[in-house]
């Protein structure tokens, strides 16, 4: 195929975008692929959309190779089966929620679990039509409420979602596999340094569940790794809790006047000044207790409190993850005129006089979670709920209580890892996958059920499996791309050579038209550069675009020779226009 780009819908631009945070989203705009038409929904344009092609044709092969089949449903949905699965609600504001013209509730789909297992129940109802394996690549809609770095987290985006359906745990194990060895196919063929990382389930339900991370500076998405092989987004991180020890062994509490230490940090400092132990104290002695409101999906709220070592804080993603499809929040000011038990910055679990002021029998009945490391027989230092005083020696379970464990706090460089497996190291990365053991979550609620060997009517376990094809295309740019512009890899590149015609005469543009007739018979796609343009303006767009090998045509052809240029590693020959096509076509196969 040959292209002119004369006649291309297509325009660079020099500047970047105002709201440009990362390079793809900054080249992906000026080099003329995608197009901003509101806060996170852009529209895809000819070059864009030929590389957005080429990504779902990868993953259609892979899905389709695994025994997928292909299917395409709506994207506006009814009301009543998300009712009946609860995410109507648990979906909370990242919904997209109308009404027809009669009334009735409709939604844009986020994702699909729903319609494929009605789909599946209305057509299937015995043991022998499993296992069963259908896809689709579609539109997908979510209400983000911070649309940002272009197409890597919008509004509107293209996703596989595909799901299993099996008769039992063992088959549902199997289809996971599967789709965990297609997803690895599928990221290899688009050249990504990715990590296959532990995650939560979140809203989504169900048991296992890995993501695929494409390994990026500015990616949104924080995991860890160790030298040993451990991997988890940050969010999934459970730490190893430290054996408990014996509360007889604690000191007795003791009240201490701390006047105007409201901060840990000052906390420490003044126990050092005025009264010294036998070991300096440390902010990792002090109990560290956070408040929070949550609110969940059906408006209703309660407060929370977190404790944890005060050398720590808490994650805020970790926080949000672990109570999803519910929001948490700080308490603000107006939240703590509601519980005048808890004094900002010397807040506790017991008072001065040994009162239970959280946790279990507590006189605020607030709930109180605490860091695994807050384990029974480690004693502390904690606010007293008295303005001004805090208490030394505080133990768990001799003084309080918590109503549960909560690992929420930030993890860190150098934090051992759970399995044993040595230090964590925190990465960046770009989520473009995501698998899932649903279990029978849908199946349940849907009443997805078929008859088994016996007879016996049995509960369809399932899976759920995506990947991010829009989404991709960014990770892609935003790994290959440098302070020049675009730099595809062959696979996914609109052309993958272009020709620069630099030069007025005629003959200039003539062997460049023969160059890509050549090209094009030995199965490439040649994008010309025929403008009526200068040199330095064709040069520039040539690395703004991004197409793999580069050809020029200009002053040499008085000699007899063309440059032939390697746009991902930048390296430049000379070559007799006799050997051009055999020299791109080296390069092509490299």
């Amino acid at each position: 195929m040959i292209e002119k780009l004369s006649h291309l819908f297509v325009r660079t631009l020099r500047d970047d975008p105002v709201d440009a945070e990362v390079p793809s989203h900054r080249w992906l705009v000026r080099a003329g692929y995608i197009r901003r038409v509101a806060p996170g929904i852009y529209s895809w344009l000819p070059l864009g959309l030929k590389v957005l092609h080429k990504v779902e044709a990868i993953v259609r092969e892979e899905m389709l190779a695994m025994g997928g089949q292909e299917v395409h449903f709506p994207a506006l949905l009814p009301r009543e089966p998300y009712e009946a699965t609860n995410r109507w609600t648990d979906y909370g504001a990242n919904l997209f929620r109308l009404k027809d013209r009669r009334g009735n509730d409709m939604l844009l789909g986020p994702t699909h679990e729903e319609i494929f297992t009605l789909t599946v129940k209305d057509l299937y109802n015995s043991y022998k039509d499993l296992p069963l394996t259908l896809f689709q690549i579609q539109t997908k809609y979510r209400d983000e409420a911070r649309p940002r770095a272009g197409v890597l987290r919008g509004r509107e985006f293209v996703m596989k979602d595909s799901y299993s359906f099996d008769i039992d745990d063992a088959g549902l194990d199997a289809s996971y596999q599967a789709h965990r060895d297609a997803y690895v196919r599928i990221f290899d063929r688009l050249g990504l340094d990715y990590v296959i990382v532990a995650a939560m389930a979140g809203a989504m339900g169900g048991s296992a569940s890995e993501e695929f991370l494409a390994v990026a500076p500015n990616g949104e998405d924080t995991f860890v790794r160790s030298p040993g092989g451990y991997a988890a987004n940050v969010e999934a991180v459970r730490i190893a809790a430290p054996d408990p020890l014996s509360p007889d062994d604690a000191p007795e509490m003791r009240v201490v006047d701390t006047p105007g230490a409201s901060s840990i940090s000052a906390v420490v400092d003044l126990l050092n000044s005025s009264h010294p132990g036998a070991e300096p104290w440390s902010a990792g002695q002090m109990l560290k207790n956070l408040a929070f409101l949550v609110t969940h999906p059906d408006g209703t709220t309660e407060p929370l409190i977190v404790g944890l070592p005060g050398d720590r804080d808490v994650d805020a993603k970790r926080l949000e993850a672990a109570f999803e499809p519910s929001t948490v929040a700080p308490f603000t000011a107006e939240d703590f005129e509601k519980h005048p038990a808890l004094k900002v910055g010397f807040i506790g679990p017991v008072d001065a006089s040994g009162q239970a002021v959280l946790g279990e029998d507590s006189i605020s009945g607030i709930r109180y979670v605490l860091d695994p490391r807050i384990v029974e027989g480690t004693h502390w230092v904690t606010g007293a709920n008295v303005v001004d005083q805090h208490v030394t020696g505080v133990t768990v379970g001799r003084d309080f209580t918590g109503d549960g464990v909560l690992d929420v706090a930030d993890v860190r460089d150098g934090d051992p890892a759970p399995d044993g497996s040595g230090p964590l190291q925190l990465e960046r990365g770009i989520e473009l996958g995501h698998i899932f053991q649903l279990g029978r979550r849908y199946a349940e609620a849907l009443g997805l059920k078929v008859l088994d060997s016996n007879g016996k009517l049995v509960t369809v376990t399932m899976g759920s499996y995506g990947v991010g094809v829009s989404r991709a295309v960014a990770a892609v740019a935003e790994a290959t791309s440098d302070d020049k512009g675009l730099c595809w890899p062959l696979e996914l590149a609109p052309y993958q050579v272009q020709i620069l015609a630099t030069g007025k005469d005629a003959t200039v543009f003539e062997e460049a038209d023969r160059l890509a007739g050549e090209l094009s018979e030995h199965g490439l796609d040649v994008l010309v550069d025929d403008r009526k343009a200068s040199p330095g303006v064709k040069f520039a767009d040539g690395e703004i675009l991004g197409m793999p090998i580069i050809v020029v045509v200009g002053r040499g052809l008085a000699e007899g020779t063309v440059e032939v240029r390697n746009r991902a590693t930048g390296e430049r020959s000379e070559v007799a226009v006799a050997e051009a096509v055999t020299a791109v076509l080296e390069l092509a196969r490299a």
